[in-house]
């Protein structure tokens, strides 16, 4: 089988996007994929210059570069390395939508995409909570979701954690949750877990909402009103997997906890816990926290439910460090790799590589 072809995002220019991705693609040298930058090359070569005085050895013409119809002048591309802005948000908004192009059109099995601001994103007119936002709407899909995915360096454990409502105020998610969402969240898990990790019997844990689950409606009215129904209602739905829950969100991540880290590191078999196979949290912090303490170099933002695959480094554009070349490109080389496993895996994604690619750019 050929290698698999995959479209990479650079991010916002003034950001750590350009700085981390050149950094990963020579630590995955030789090219375990066929990999497809998407970006200026002024930005990328000014980049590959400055990191030069490191031990790095950078040769752009090593990879196809694609530049999107976004033109810019001189003096926009030599942006200040973490100076927000306007420009950076067009830059970085038309990156992506050149990447989607790719894939849209079975150039591309995948994307790894590299941070970008929303700030920026406003600033340049573009209204959107993220790119997965973005990415859902291009690709005409209307149930999709974030997974974080991080393999343990302790024990080889994989953690996997699904949000049910993502970017929205923590006042708002009591009334965004609703049967139909969290089923609709479960199948796409299970689908998800079966087709791009091999899991035909996952066992999933399921948080409460309130402190200690509502502690039957003294401390909350969700879980007792109708979250338990609903629960015992996708017990029955979905009678291959093993639904744990509702676990009250204080004690979701112990199980998860051993499993990473093991009583003694050489001998831990984390099977022998029951650790799930997924978790699935209500809201943003109560699944981002704990994967962010357990795993803040290793997980990756997979976005599932599209036609295409989508993972992303899971740390932001860190203007304060960009320019430095301090960067740790850790997380983007984990996104790089599962991204390459998954479409490897996935026999549709594997054949898009026979698309024969458009001109490079000189």
């Amino acid at each position: 089988m050929s290698r698999p072809r995959l479209a990479i995002a650079i991010g916002d220019p003034a950001g750590i996007g350009p700085e981390v991705v050149l950094k990963s693609l020579v630590h995955l040298a030789p090219d375990p994929a066929q990999f497809i930058l998407i970006g200026h090359r002024s930005i990328l070569e000014t980049t590959a210059a400055h990191l030069k005085v490191q031990p790095f050895d950078f040769d752009l013409n090593a990879w196809t570069l694609i530049e999107p119809d976004l033109k810019l002048s001189d003096a926009q591309t030599a942006l200040k390395p973490g100076q927000e802005s306007a420009i950076g948000g067009a830059a970085s908004f038309a990156y992506l939508n050149r990447a989607i192009d790719l894939c849209l059109d079975r150039t591309c099995g995948g994307i790894v995409t590299a941070p970008i601001s929303k700030t920026a994103w406003k600033a340049a007119g573009h209204h959107y909570p993220g790119q997965t936002e973005l990415l859902a709407e291009r690709a005409q899909v209307d149930r999709f979701g974030m997974m974080f995915v991080a393999k343990s360096p302790h024990t080889g454990w994989s953690l996997r954690t699904l949000l049910a409502t993502t970017h929205i105020p923590l006042a708002s998610v009591s009334t965004a949750l609703n049967s139909e969402l969290l089923d609709w969240k479960l199948d796409l898990a299970i689908q998800t877990l079966r087709d791009q990790f091999g899991l035909d019997r996952p066992r999933i844990a399921i948080s409460g909402l309130n402190p200690h689950s509502g502690e039957n409606g003294q401390l909350g009215r969700e879980e007792a009103d109708w979250m338990n129904t609903w629960l015992d209602n996708a017990r029955t739905q979905h009678p291959h997997a093993d639904l744990i829950g509702l676990v009250p969100p204080d004690t979701l991540w112990v199980k998860a906890g051993q499993a990473w880290y093991g009583d003694r590191p050489e001998t831990a078999e984390p099977n022998q816990i029951n650790t799930p196979d997924l978790y699935l949290a209500l809201y943003h912090d109560q699944g981002l926290i704990p994967t962010k303490l357990l795993a803040f170099d290793l997980a990756v933002n997979t976005t599932i439910g599209l036609p295409f695959i989508r993972t992303s480094p899971d740390h932001g554009t860190a203007f304060d460090i960009a320019g430095r070349g301090i960067a740790d490109p850790t997380s983007t080389i984990a996104a790089i790799n599962l991204a390459i496993d998954l479409i490897t895996n996935h026999s549709d994604l594997s054949r898009y590589s026979n698309v024969a690619l458009e001109k490079p750019v000189n």
